[in-house]
């Protein structure tokens, strides 16, 4: 496969957008793209142990409140995309949320939402947010916890711009039942 294409569902492969005819990488030029409302909402998951997720729901971790400092982590990871990943646009982020669902059993689920009004997506600020979060809330969390693990993280929805909206139903919890929300 040459480097300018991706398989593609049809007969003809599809263009990478950051990629030149001669293979090198480059940023788009979107100067011509409308703006529009754009917004984008990705996940991951921190798995850990059942002592360990009962200290995150009761702030008690070593380090202090864990959830706390992964949605600061978080936000602030969505504000720095641009900082982070060489290609991505710098945007006029106007909203970041960043929430968790607990599993009291071994997990803890993040959720960001990146909100914008520009010529790009947000997909890359939302994966940024989630991945940041993870990072903060592992660190938090690996005195009590080595074998703690960073798993499963992508894109859930977007919206805006030419193509469109679309969204993926979310990953179940493994127990349910004892999830609560944070």
């Amino acid at each position: 496969m040459s480097p300018d294409t991706t398989p593609a569902t049809g007969s003809e492969p599809a263009k990478l957008s950051h990629v030149r005819a001669d293979g090198s990488a480059h940023m788009v030029d979107v100067s011509e793209k409308a703006e529009t409302s754009r917004e984008a909402t990705a996940e991951a998951w921190v798995r850990t142990t059942e002592e360990v997720m009962a200290l995150v729901a009761s702030s008690g971790m070593p380090k202090g409140d864990a959830l706390a400092v992964a949605r600061i982590a978080g936000i602030m990871g969505a504000k720095k995309t641009s900082e982070l990943i060489p290609l991505c646009h710098p945007l006029p982020i106007s909203k970041v949320t960043v929430d968790f669902e607990l599993d009291a059993a071994d997990s803890v689920r993040i959720i960001a939402t990146v909100k914008t009004r520009g010529v790009t997506g947000v997909e890359m600020e939302a994966l940024t947010a989630v991945s940041t979060a993870a990072l903060a809330l592992y660190d938090m969390i690996k005195a009590v916890d080595k074998h703690a693990s960073i798993t499963d993280m992508r894109v859930l929805a977007k919206s805006g711009g030419k193509s469109g909206s679309w969204n993926i139903a979310p990953q179940q919890h493994p127990n349910p039942e004892g999830e609560i929300r944070a």
